[in-house]
């Protein structure tokens, strides 16, 4: 029932380094002001920081990271009758993507001191161990969808 013609997605080619769409789509969101090469600087300063740290693979976080931060339910709302209900929707996977790393981007923002890599590489140690503040807007993201499960027959 969409209105008009939604515009195709854009082809995003892997980042240098791991070879990952998911990677260089995360650096796209990270960069401010048009400044991709800092963007990407930050982004791989912090997976190095979680290598040394965990010892692991940091792609093996990250996706651990977005996986656990994705949300699964969300509400939209939803006009009947002149009442708007907020209607629990599932997520689609381009959106699940897109919120998991608006949030752990904001999480790592608002965390003290420190510089952003070593903010970014503390929140995705976080999430990936299903902690942090990102894990926690996914949770009150599901508490109001099931808080409105009720209303789940006004599908969008």
């Amino acid at each position: 029932m969409s209105r008009r013609n939604r515009p195709e997605k854009h082809e995003i080619l892997p980042d240098m380094r791991y070879h990952s769409v998911n990677v260089q789509n995360f650096i796209n969101r990270v960069i401010r002001s048009g400044k991709k090469s800092v963007a990407t600087t930050l982004v791989y300063d912090a997976f190095d920081m979680i290598e040394e740290r965990s010892k692991r693979n940091p792609l093996e976080i990250f996706e651990q990271a977005i996986k656990n931060v994705s949300p699964i339910m969300e509400v939209k709302p939803r006009r009947v009758g002149g009442a708007t209900y907020q209607v629990p929707m599932e997520v689609p996977p381009y959106r699940r993507f897109a919120l998991a790393s608006r949030w752990l981007l904001s999480a790592a923002k608002s965390r003290g001191g420190k510089s952003f890599a070593e903010k970014l590489a503390g929140e995705l140690l976080d999430a990936a161990s299903g902690q942090g503040a990102a894990m926690r807007k996914r949770e009150e993201v599901h508490k109001m969808a099931e808080a409105n499960r009720a209303f789940s027959h006004y599908r969008v």
